[in-house]
Formats: C-alpha cells, structure tokens, sequence
C-alpha cells in the first residue's frame, strides 16, 4: 500500500446489511438536468459493463429481495441482455442530474487471507458468527474479544492473527484460502449497534503523526510491530462485525453487497441508502492516483449497490475495486474530490 491515507482505516466502514425495513422514498430528482454530451467521457465508457451490475440488481428487485423505493423498477423492466444496447438504455431511461459542488470518493476491496476452518497454533484468531441474540446493550469489540458472549459467539473461521481478523471487520467481507488449497467466502451477518470509529485517525493521534502521512502499510506495520499496544488501538473501533460462510458466492464475481448482489469491480458503489436508492446508476468524473505513482482520469458509470458505516450524504461514495492483493494497493490510494452526477431514472423513455 502507497503513500495515502487508506480509505478503509480513516473513512470508509465495514459493509451493512439490507435494511429490514423500508427505505424512504426519494421526493424528487436532484440537482439540474444536464445532457448526456457533456459527460466527459460519457462515449468511451463500457456501458455494457454497468449494465450487467445494473441487472443484477433488478433481478433483486423482481425477486422481492431488495427492500426500498423501487425508482428504478420501470428501467429494469425495458434492461437489455445485449450490451450493444447498454448506451441506448442508458439514455433513454435516465436523465443526467449534476449534483451541486464536489463529491468524496474512497475506495474498498474484498481481502484475500489465509485461514482454517479449526483453531491452531498458526491460526488463533477467530471471526464469529451472529448470536441468535444480542445483549441490550451489546457489549463493544474489546469485552467481545475478552469472551462476554461466552458459547454464543461461535467462530466460523480463523485467521493467523488478531490485525488480519480486524482488516476483515472494517472491509465486512473476505475470500479465505484454506490450508487445502480451496477457498470460501464470509459475508457480513451483523454487528454489535456500536459507531464505527477509523483507527487510521485514532493511531495517528496517538503518535502525533499527520493524518496524511499515516498510510495503510505504515498502520498494518505498525500493528503487527507492536502487539501489546494494538489490541488498545483496535479496539478503539468498538463497532464488532459478525460473519456467516456465503458459499453461494463461490464462483461469483465478488462479495454481496447491501443491495443483496454481488459486487463487481469497478462498477459498485457503495453509497448512504438514506440518500439513494440501491440500483441507481452514478456517473463519476475527474482522476484517480495509479499504483505507478501516476494519476489516471476517471469517467465511469457505476451502480449503487453498497453502503458503508462511514458513507453518510449525498456526496459521498465508496467504490469496490474487487479482491486480493492488487485491490488493495489500489484501493488505499483513493481519496479523491470527484464529481457526481446522478442518472435520474424516467418513468417512460425519452422520446
């Protein structure tokens, strides 16, 4: 990881769950209605690609699987399986609506670990499932770790230390290499109710280091260089993520989201559902720092399928990268001021 601040330890939250509950419906269309000609980039996009996360996420909706405002169902409806027709249907069942001033965008990735499915020697550390009840109030991370669910906290895997467990928390997913040589998946199952706190912040306060200086690599060292003070400095987050074996996911092309869909990199958003509705294609525009040290520009349509303990507002966007080691390089260098453009679904097409 490279020289930023990492988005997952300083913005971004473990991913959450479909609402249980309905979503509020929006009231209407935001911002001013632009055309789609003045999208930088618009033309050179792979349409297709956003369209194939797009029908992901009506294919929920049909299903009766995706709570919430179902602004999106009369696009869903006219979806082509061709993505020769993705740009067409783009525009003409939605309608470009730039959002005042400047958004935030960071960016996440699902882990690649390894791990047992039985405790040992090389791999102590656990990641639990969800009890079939929680306390009230539920006990924070640190008195979890110390044992204060007793037998209902039932570990569902184990990981070789404490900080490689803590990276699963704040990503809420992960892909686990098992001593065999297979994989499984963890999917986010629920959480203890406490607030999410960044640790990235929470450790460069305690060294006096600049948030800006304290960058992904320098918070992994520092944690497995130092294990009698980091069990204090993670559990300053005392948000506790819980896990449930996802093999339905096996062989698909990422973690769910929120949205009760797969995740695809690239075209995944992760966003604050109180402000937009899952499947609601996004439009970003301006550039992303490169692995290589270099800046690359960013005009990309992607879809809301996501939500994060840190994405709160309008303005604010997380994006999937995928999975593995190169994900996450990439993903600790964003955190980018971006523009947002929302594509405002029609109730019929345009003519």
């Amino acid at each position: 990881m490279r020289r930023r601040v990492a988005a997952i330890l300083f913005a971004a939250g473990a991913a959450l769950p479909s609402p249980s509950r309905a979503l509020p419906e929006p009231s209407s269309p935001p911002g001013d209605p632009i055309a789609f000609s003045t999208l930088p980039g618009w033309a050179a996009d792979d349409h297709g690609a956003a369209l194939a996360a797009l029908r992901r996420t009506c294919r929920a909706l049909a299903d009766g699987k995706l709570p919430g405002p179902e602004l999106v169902a009369p696009a869903c409806a006219a979806a082509p399986s061709s993505p020769a027709e993705a740009r067409s249907f783009f525009e003409s069942w939605f309608e470009p609506r730039a959002l005042p001033g400047d958004a935030f965008l960071t960016a996440y990735f699902e882990p690649e670990l390894e791990a047992s499915l039985t405790p040992g020697p090389d791999f102590p550390a656990p990641l639990f499932a969800r009890p079939a009840r929680l306390p009230d109030p539920a006990p924070d991370r640190a008195a979890i770790e110390a044992g204060a669910l007793g037998e209902a906290a039932r570990p569902i895997a184990y990981l070789r230390d404490a900080v490689a467990a803590f990276m699963v928390h704040v990503q809420g997913s992960a892909r686990l290499r098992l001593p065999d040589g297979t994989a499984v998946r963890v999917g986010f199952d629920g959480r203890n109710g406490h607030p999410y706190t960044p640790i990235g912040r929470v450790l460069a306060d305690r060294l006096g280091v600049p948030p800006a200086e304290m960058d992904a690599e320098r918070v992994w060292a520092w944690l497995r260089a130092n294990p009698a003070e980091a069990p204090a400095v993670m559990a300053a987050n005392r948000s506790f993520i819980f896990f449930r074996r996802a093999d339905e996911l096996a062989d698909a092309p990422g973690p769910r989201g929120a949205a009760g869909v797969p995740l695809t990199a690239g075209r995944s958003l992760a966003v604050d559902p109180s402000a937009w509705p899952y499947g609601l294609p996004i439009w970003l525009s301006g550039s992303l720092p490169d692995p290589a040290g270099s800046r690359v520009d960013l005009a990309r349509l992607v879809v809301a399928q996501d939500a994060g303990a840190a994405i709160r507002g309008p303005s604010r966007g997380d994006l999937f990268l995928g999975s593995g080691e190169a994900a996450g390089r990439a993903a600790a260098l964003v955190r980018e001021t971006v523009r947002f453009v929302v594509l405002w679904p029609r109730a019929t097409p345009a003519p």
